[in-house]
């Protein structure tokens, strides 16, 4: 089966750009193993994105091991979106605005 192309919400993006600043302001090695995980998790998603539970409007939730992330994301045609790369804190469902 072949790998679904990948598109991240503009919102998604800024949210992991604000991720790896917090992380890169109190260690360099932590940031880098951050973006390692997010692009992992990415790759696995990409490759078998209904893998993981779904929720409501389609979508589905995939959990970060090593940080408090998780990856919010829906599967379409010809390929997956990511709508939120959202800290376990953040108020749940914040991103519908987005679907």
């Amino acid at each position: 089966m072949a790998v679904k192309a990948l598109e991240i919400h503009p919102a998604a993006l800024d949210e992991l750009k604000l991720a790896v600043t917090w992380y890169l302001e109190r260690s360099e090695p932590a940031a880098r193993e951050f973006v390692e995980e997010v692009d992992r998790s990415i790759e696995l998603i990409l490759e078998s994105p209904s893998r993981w539970p779904s929720g409501n409007h389609a979508t589905r939730r995939f959990v970060l091991k090593r940080f408090p992330y998780a990856i919010t994301y829906r599967g379409k045609e010809r390929s997956v979106q990511i709508l939120a790369i959202a800290h376990g804190h953040r108020r749940p469902g914040y991103w519908k605005g987005r679907l």
